[in-house]
């Protein structure tokens, strides 16, 4: 049966950050307090990038641009069709 979704606060997070940087062991820290390895290295090293936990904060340039890229293509094509729509109704008249 699969565990339930737990959410952090950024202070747990930096707390458990804090455990590992005076020495304790990623696995130690990870099996006290029932973390997944993956999620406790993911905020390690967004602690050790960025300082923050927030996944906007820690992304690169090239991600923020394709994001921009993206929602800038999604504008354009919704434009382009309403544009195909106001050709169809001038069309008929």
């Amino acid at each position: 049966m699969p565990r339930e979704r737990r959410t952090f606060t950024a202070e747990f997070k930096r707390q458990m950050v804090q455990l590992y940087e005076n020495g304790k062991t990623r696995a130690a820290i990870a099996n006290e307090y029932e973390l997944s390895p993956s999620a406790l290295d993911r905020w390690i090293k967004q602690s050790q990038t960025s300082g923050s936990f927030s996944e906007k904060d820690n992304r690169s340039a090239e991600e923020n641009e394709l994001i921009a890229l993206r929602k800038e293509l999604k504008q354009l094509r919704m434009e382009n069709d309403i544009l195909k729509q106001a050709a169809l109704i001038m069309g008929r008249k």
